[in-house]
């Protein structure tokens, strides 16, 4: 990135940290996704239980490599190989982690979050279960408003998982949401935190940079 985009970023994320905190939530800043996946980590132990909610963010960051370097039980429920049951456990026992990861598909101005979920994994773990959970955004997740963040899961979060996840929905072809009764449907959970979850450790951490969809 420019000297100016980082400029931009910068600004952009630490109005919304401010928002976030203000909405309870703990909130962070950081520059770069080195620093990111080490914030992470320092809450990652050995023995612990550590789930994931399928983002490319974490992917990105290589946060279940790092995990399961660090001795954690990695729970992660795209792993290769695995069989229906097993994704199916491995999906609930996300909900009861000791440490809950995930990235996210929009954060307003004002500081609410917004997510899209196929199955209700990752919108339910963030809000109750997990001992402790952590968002990951990098910058380009900020919107103007919950109209602006709606218009970004449909436009770009949407499709786009949709074609990495090679579902033959409508919006892989259209690079646009159209609204389908596809059985393959991924958008089925529509999610807006507009404060943080009363009984939940909740820390979101926003990048200086672009990072998932």
């Amino acid at each position: 990135m420019t000297e100016l985009e980082m400029w931009y970023y910068e600004a952009r994320a630490e109005r919304v940290r401010d928002a976030l905190k203000k909405n309870d939530f703990e909130a962070v800043f950081v520059k770069t996704k080195e620093e990111a996946a080490a914030y992470v980590m320092g809450y990652v132990g050995k023995g612990m239980k550590v789930g994931f909610g399928g983002s490319m963010t974490s992917k990105v960051l290589g946060l279940a490599d790092k995990a399961g370097e660090k001795g954690a039980l990695v729970l992660d429920h795209n792993k290769p190989g695995l069989g229906a049951e097993e994704k199916l456990d491995i999906l609930r026992a996300q909900l009861t982690c000791d440490l809950f990861v995930s990235g996210l598909n929009a954060i307003t101005q004002e500081g609410y979050i917004v997510n899209v979920d196929a199955n209700g994994n990752r919108t339910g773990a963030l809000c109750f279960g997990p001992r402790k959970v952590i968002a990951v955004a990098g910058a380009n997740k900020i919107v103007c408003d919950l109209e602006e963040a709606f218009i970004r899961l449909e436009d770009i979060a949407g499709p786009l998982n949709n074609k990495r996840l090679a579902r033959p929905n409508p919006c892989t072809k259209t690079g646009q949401c159209m609204d389908c009764d596809s059985p393959m449907r991924s958008c089925r959970i529509y999610q807006i935190l507009k404060r943080k979850p009363a009984l939940s450790d909740f820390t979101v951490v926003i990048v200086g940079e672009q990072l998932g969809f």
